[in-house]
């Protein structure tokens, strides 16, 4: 197999905005911009328009604002901008990953382990399916924090003898007190699937005050 070209990634750490995504949206535009021409793939946080909340009144829908800000971003960086949103469709509503490339084209991943004990699996539906991109040479995994916890759904089998992806990518609003399991999970998953990760969690606290 050859090796593909090297591969930026940028994980943007950040506070959020509880529930206000003109807020969140005018923060991360003013992180981002330094990063023009430097970085190939840009990673927000587990719902960067509005914290870790399951209020759906006022999720983002597909051909929305915030899908046609991260379109705009995307090309102006000349990077793929990624996150997980609040996300309205056909009255279902979803802790949705979007990948979304510089030329306005996107992928969509449904968070398949909605986490029970904050009462997400009564808000949201879980995804059936997983997700694999290709970029720049390089086959990549988008995952949504409680995914974490279930190595089986990471699992990286052998497809006509070449693993199926290079790389994972999780989002997350990982509470500090369970820090040690986000930092202890994030190498696991790398070495049993002989792959890389990248990890970017939400810092701050948020608008339930979990730190």
């Amino acid at each position: 197999m050859e090796t593909p070209p090297n591969i930026h990634i940028s994980l943007i750490q950040t506070t959020l905005f509880w529930e206000s995504r003109a807020e969140n949206l005018n923060h991360l535009e003013g992180l981002i911009g330094a990063l023009r021409g430097k970085t190939d793939i840009i990673v927000f946080p587990e719902m960067f328009t509005s914290g870790f909340s399951m209020k759906t009144s006022d999720c983002d829908t597909m051909g929305g604002e915030t899908m046609q800000w991260m379109a705009k971003m995307a090309n102006d960086l000349g990077a793929v901008l990624c996150g997980s949103l609040r996300m309205e469709e056909s009255g279902n509503y979803y802790n949705r990953f979007i990948w979304m490339r510089p030329d306005g084209t996107y992928e969509k991943y449904d968070k398949r382990h909605l986490f029970s004990f904050a009462n997400e699996n009564d808000h949201f539906t879980r995804g059936e399916e997983r997700l694999i991109v290709e970029y720049k040479g390089w086959k990549i995994m988008p995952l949504v924090c409680y995914d974490l916890r279930f190595p089986v759904w990471s699992k990286n089998r052998l497809m006509d003898g070449e693993p199926e992806y290079d790389v994972l990518i999780y989002v997350a609003n990982w509470p500090k007190a369970r820090n040690i399991a986000w930092k202890t999970l994030l190498l696991a998953r790398a070495m049993e699937n002989q792959a890389y990760v990248a990890g970017v969690n939400r810092v701050g606290v948020d608008g339930k005050d979990i730190e």
